[in-house]
């Protein structure tokens, strides 16, 4: 198997991991306990090995699509973030289903979004470009967000600590890695050839995430089934809405059929996998749930995955 059909088949290998980590959480708690401690190391991995596969020494064209930029930024950080706060208003009663489902909802995806985009026959490479943008732009706003939304849920203390350290575990080295071993791939063959081995990795590498998180989590999902339901009207609600506010955003913008689809799969897929350990930097009394909150995102958000990438490539033309 080549890596282009890797990456074609990489749907049914992360269905396989979910199976594969399901099993494992239900059947072998012990084990599952284990997966916990490889979370933190799985995504740095996999950031690592996403962010190598972005062009940041050649990002000004993308970065310089103005109208792309903006539909962008307009849509993942005023119109989804006020989808959010509409939907979630149900959940006040809930405070750590409400904080773990802002902290996943209100942050867009800047990994596997560029998977699915490609997948769904969007402009992969406008994702790419756009990534640093929302990585940094959704780090800057998280905390205002929440602090708006949070509203009168006063068991929910932010600590901004466990923030400034996943941000810099999970996202600060990784990235800087990443750069560092792209400009040394300019110049050394040995970094070349490494660069080209990990380009192998971001489809092995989200695997693994998958069974580290869910194998871990999804014990505590099932056991806690019950005080999840008032969340899951959420995240389905969220998983059809959120895609038409991406499309529409792009044809107010008046983009091409591929940076439309590239909008819409942004603005439908969430940054789940890096913003649980946030979650599990939450204060005791609402940390379990407000993590197996994100998790049941996950689960929801990847089945309708399989739904975009099939209906956005038809209906999504502009």
């Amino acid at each position: 198997m080549d890596r282009e059909q890797l990456e074609r088949n990489q749907i049914p290998v992360y269905f396989i991991a979910v199976a594969f980590a399901a099993a494992i959480g239900l059947l072998a708690p012990a084990a599952a306990r284990a997966l916990e401690l490889l979370v933190t190391p799985a995504i740095a991995v996999l950031m690592y090995a996403m962010f190598l596969q972005i062009p940041f020494l050649d990002l000004r064209a993308g970065l310089g699509n103005r109208r792309f930029m903006a539909a962008l930024l307009l849509a993942n950080f005023v119109l989804v973030p006020l989808l959010v706060w509409a939907t979630t208003r149900g959940l006040s009663a809930h405070p750590a289903l409400l904080a773990g489902a802002l902290l996943v909802l209100l942050t867009p995806c800047i990994d596997y979004v560029v998977v699915f985009t490609h997948i769904g026959k969007g402009d992969s490479r406008l994702t790419l470009a756009a990534t640093p943008v929302l990585l940094l732009v959704q780090m800057a706003l998280l905390p205002l967000y929440l602090a708006l939304m949070l509203g009168g849920a006063s068991e929910v203390h932010i600590q901004l600590a466990p923030f400034v350290e996943a941000f810099v575990l999970l996202i600060v080295l990784p990235l800087l890695l990443a750069v560092a071993t792209s400009a040394g791939g300019r110049r050394f063959s040995s970094v070349a050839a490494w660069n080209d081995a990990w380009a192998w990795l971001p489809v092995p590498a989200m695997a693994l995430v998958l069974v580290a998180v869910i194998g871990s989590q999804v014990g505590v999902v099932v056991g806690r089934l019950d005080e999840l339901l008032p969340v899951l009207p959420v995240y389905v609600g969220f998983a059809l809405l959120a895609p038409l506010l991406g499309w529409g955003t792009a044809r107010v913008f008046g983009l091409p059929t591929g940076a439309a689809r590239a909008l819409t799969f942004s603005a439908a897929t969430r940054n789940s996998l890096v913003v649980l350990p946030l979650a599990l930097a939450l204060p005791e009394p609402i940390r379990g749930l407000a993590a197996a909150a994100v998790i049941t995102q996950t689960l929801v958000e990847l089945v309708s995955e399989l739904v975009y990438v099939r209906v956005v490539p038809k209906v999504v033309r502009m």
